[in-house]
């Protein structure tokens, strides 16, 4: 294999890698959108939920302090 064909190749491949590094960054910075739009949306469930909660029992309160104190 001459000089000029091993040029050729290794253009070809930088072009692919090109394109795939492209193709990669594109679905990186969706995800990242979409992450974003999740943390987003549990946000807003989780003051939902702390709304929701009579007498501020959303505020640190568990389940371990209703429990009668015979158990």
């Amino acid at each position: 294999m001459n000089s000029e064909q091993r040029l050729d190749e290794l253009e070809v491949k930088l072009a692919f890698q090109d394109d795939l590094l492209e193709a990669l960054n594109a679905t990186v910075a969706r995800q990242q959108q979409e992450i974003d739009l999740l943390q987003q949306q549990l946000r807003v469930l989780y003051n939902q939920f702390r709304a929701s909660q009579p007498d501020g029992q959303g505020s640190g309160h568990s389940l371990r302090d209703e429990i009668p104190p015979h158990y």
